[in-house]
């Protein structure tokens, strides 16, 4: 029975008579492409912005085809953490390696490829000097050393990401250990929530908690569980502020074959969370969401679809994330399960930018990070579309 619901959930890529709308006038740009290598994961790292300027980090590697259940990167070589900037909304990129000046250095059993061969690995230390979370150009990224139960640790930036400082050890907050990645709120100068995985009392991945500072990030206390420790997963939040006191965050979840998005809300700043409506059902084999409040203050939740049609999709809110409206399509292209891991920026014009990895046919096999910039006052029903896809929808 629950194959023949999985089934029919595949053959219509959401739940059935779900009506689904597509972005109009969206532009798709390549922000790294590269023959022969591997772009990926742009969750795994973060997306910041100052007006039309941005930058969002991501894993490159070496194109090698390993299947259809798995990451197309070569394990036997080299996987890099780079950093894309654009300084005209999204439009055209440079990139940069911050390993070269001795940040942001990829370690440990996270990655898909191995270490840089004869690349130093700086000691991970304690941070003793308070950030200024408020600097104008700050910056703050969270890292693991695998998706269990291991060392996180965390660097920051206060000329926009061009040098860093760190790694800095973030605790274990009494667990068996993390696997933090970059999802934070300011609160003040010295005073930042951040929402992280850590592994659960068996050590596997992962159960979510809601952490606070208010010492600039030399000392970190646990403030809650975000739900209670799931027999599958239930990892990657992004949080937005809702209110001075109420706070919503999505979770990437897994109960054996099933994957979909939750949502969970706190009214007094991260104490206690109660669970909201879902605000996806179902995502194919699953992608972590990326949660963003509007100008107007509605929520806009953007994430990769992992099942036929392969798509990178999104949902708006009008009342906090109580309920959610029809699945926008940004683009329905994907080659394969090879896709998403979004993060999302809203421009000062109102347009979105959503960035995540992909693979389409007529670029070729090649997983490159792609940007799509659409504006979410501008979508529409789907009404035509590609004949061999569109029974998808």
């Amino acid at each position: 029975m629950i194959f023949a619901t999985l089934m029919t959930l595949t053959m219509l890529g959401g739940l059935p008579g779900e009506p689904m709308l597509t972005a109009e006038d969206v532009t798709h740009v390549k922000v790294y492409y590269e023959a022969g290598r591997f772009g990926g994961w742009p969750a795994n790292h973060g997306m910041w912005s100052w007006g039309d300027e941005m930058l969002v980090g991501y894993s490159r590697g070496t194109y090698k085809d390993l299947g259809a259940t798995r990451h197309h990167i070569d394990r036997e070589k080299p996987e890099e953490y780079w950093l894309a900037r654009s300084i005209d909304g999204g439009l055209t990129w440079t990139h940069e390696h911050p390993a070269e000046k001795g940040f942001l250095i990829p370690r440990g059993d996270s990655l898909h490829g191995t270490e840089t061969p004869g690349q130093t690995l700086p000691p991970i230390r304690d941070l003793k000097e308070p950030m200024d979370f408020t600097h104008p150009d700050f910056v703050l990224a969270f890292r693991m050393e695998n998706v269990h139960a291991g060392t996180s640790r965390f660097e920051y930036s206060c000329d926009r990401g061009k040098t860093w400082n760190g790694p800095y050890r973030l605790p274990n907050f009494g667990t068996k250990g993390t696997a933090a990645r970059t999802d934070y709120i300011v609160n003040g100068k010295r005073d930042a929530f951040i929402f992280i995985t850590v592994g659960k009392t068996n050590g596997r991945e992962g159960r979510p908690l809601c952490a606070r500072t208010t010492d600039g990030g030399v000392t970190w206390r646990r403030i809650a569980w975000i739900g209670p420790e799931p027999d599958g997963f239930a990892i990657m939040p992004s949080t937005v502020r809702i209110s001075d006191t109420e706070l919503l965050t999505t979770l990437r979840r897994r109960e054996g074959a099933f994957r979909w998005i939750s949502a969970w809300r706190s009214r007094n700043n991260g104490k206690t969370w109660t669970q909201e409506n879902n605000p996806v059902e179902y995502l194919g084999e699953g992608n972590p969401p990326m949660l963003s409040k509007l100008h107007d203050g509605r929520l806009c939740l953007t994430y990769g679809f992992r099942a036929y049609p392969y798509s990178i999709r999104a949902r708006l809110s009008t009342d906090h994330g109580k309920t959610w409206g029809p699945q926008i399509v940004l683009r329905e292209d994907g080659t394969d399960r090879d896709i998403g891991y979004v993060r999302s920026i809203q421009r000062p014009d109102g347009k979105m930018v959503t960035t995540y990895y992909i693979s389409d046919e007529r670029t070729g096999p090649e997983r490159y990070i792609g940007a799509t910039i659409w504006a979410p006052n501008k979508v529409s029903k789907i009404a035509s579309g590609n004949p061999r896809r569109q029974p998808g929808f």
